[in-house]
């Protein structure tokens, strides 16, 4: 396929995929389920922090972290007393325990406390490209108070290679204008041309197949390379095609 071709190709997987039947077998219909806006961000950000594995038990996990929360996450986390916090740690979800799930319900305090939110640290470190610096500077604040060093590996660090896919999809979700129903476009202050595509082993395989990705590696210098190739395709809104890349290997096997 000429680029052409390829950008066609694309954009008809794009309007396949992204429609609402998308919310019901994906982790986006976490945040969905709240209208406060701290609270659709901080439930996006605990249902991605935990985004990888079997898809229907990182819904189910991250429905039990909201009944944890007695589904009112902000007001959980600006209010929670030790008793609360005590119930979190049955919580499990692969390698993210309880005493992970406390540590991130002070870290998100901290943000909220003492640095306006989550919106606001990761506007504050965005670039004119990209959001990878962002990334690595909002895991250095959210990890500033002195929490279980464990829980750190939770949040991947662009800065060190990382492809940080579970970020990335979250940032997707919080400031991407979809017109869908499906991405939530809550933060205004984030331009989507500035996101990245959430690279997995799916989208990499795809991306690889249709001649958008050379890199064997699902690493940091891969997003890199795709983030060109997307951006090229559409430098408004680059990150649509992570249902297009996404929806051909999971739903297709492409």
């Amino acid at each position: 396929m000429n680029q052409t071709e390829l950008k066609d190709f694309l954009d008809e997987k794009v309007l396949q995929y992204n429609t609402l039947d998308f919310i019901e077998s994906d982790p986006v219909q976490i945040p969905h389920l709240f209208s406060l806006k701290e609270d659709i961000e901080i439930a996006g950000f605990l249902s991605a922090t935990i985004a990888w594995g079997n898809r229907k038990m990182i819904i189910k996990n991250s429905h039990k972290m909201m009944d944890l929360m007695g589904n009112a996450p902000y007001d959980f986390v600006m209010s929670h007393n030790e008793n609360n916090l005590e119930q979190l740690e049955s919580f499990v979800h692969r390698t993210f325990n309880g005493q992970d799930f406390v540590s991130f319900i002070k870290g998100l305090q901290h943000i909220y406390k003492n640095h306006g939110g989550l919106e606001a640290v990761f506007t504050k470190h965005q670039e004119t490209d990209s959001m990878q610096k962002s990334i690595s500077e909002f895991k250095k604040t959210f990890f500033e108070i002195q929490i279980q060093n464990r829980a750190q590996k939770h949040i991947s660090d662009p800065m060190n290679g990382s492809a940080a896919k579970r970020i990335n999809m979250y940032l997707r979700w919080l400031c991407r204008q979809d017109n869908k129903g499906v991405d939530l476009g809550i933060w205004k202050n984030i331009s989507p041309s500035l996101l990245s595509c959430p690279l997995d082993v799916h989208s990499g395989n795809v991306a690889r197949k249709l001649g958008l990705l050379t890199r064997k590696q699902n690493d940091g210098k891969a997003l890199a390379e795709l983030d060109i190739k997307l951006r090229q395709l559409d430098p408004n809104d680059p990150v649509k095609y992570d249902f297009a890349l996404f929806g051909l290997g999971v739903f297709e096997k492409f």
